[in-house]
């Protein structure tokens, strides 16, 4: 299975990337971010991959970041929404926003996608939004968290809407009550979640 590719950037069209590695030279589909973040022509690039596999083709897909990468898997894995559909919605929103449209249920964001409709930004948040359940967060991150338990309970619910965008990118409520209770839960929940990542890449 193919992790990451690394080499020279050799060309760039619309979301699609060709990176020469080793003199073999991989497309790899990709979003709006991730070509945003591309060098020039000729630099070196590093691409976390995704190989998709079906009956009629094989589809090499590449992200900047982990977090998207982790984000496109979780949109593939969504009964109705396949990767041209995931690549749509991760061109228009960050990882870290993504997660947050899940955690706080907000599917509308997702809409504004080309191929989105109501229904299927409906589906995306409630099958991704189990692994965020209420009593999941009460049970488990705020019972074994006495920072994050005095922040829910006081209603600033930054902390909370953080973690659980945490645990959508793929982290356990444990790590992600670390990272962010490490912060000031004043700060705005988009910014917590990006320190929160870079703590935790760290």
């Amino acid at each position: 299975m193919l992790y990451s590719v690394r080499g020279k950037l050799i060309h760039m069209e619309a979301n699609l990337a060709v990176v020469e590695c080793a003199g073999v030279g991989y497309a790899l589909k990709t979003t709006a971010n991730t070509m945003s973040r591309q060098p020039e022509i000729g630099g070196e690039t590093t691409l976390y991959t995704h190989l998709y596999v079906r009956e009629d083709a094989v589809e090499l897909f590449g992200f900047a970041t982990l977090s998207e990468l982790n984000c496109f898997q979780m949109l593939i894995s969504v009964s109705g929404v396949g990767p041209k559909a995931a690549l749509s919605i991760l061109s228009n929103v960050t990882p870290e926003q993504f997660a947050l449209c899940v955690a706080t249920g907000d599917s509308k964001v997702f809409t504004a996608s080309k191929g989105i409709g109501l229904k299927t930004a409906q589906r995306i948040v409630l099958e991704l939004k189990d692994k965020i359940t209420k009593e999941q967060l009460e049970g488990g991150v705020a019972a074994s968290n006495p920072v994050l338990a005095g922040g829910v309970s006081s209603g600033k619910g930054n902390l909370s809407e953080a973690v659980s965008a945490l645990v959508v990118l793929g982290y356990s409520q444990q790590q992600a009550a670390r990272a962010v209770t490490a912060f000031d839960a004043a700060l705005p929940v988009e910014e917590l979640i990006k320190l929160a990542l870079k703590a935790l890449a760290g």
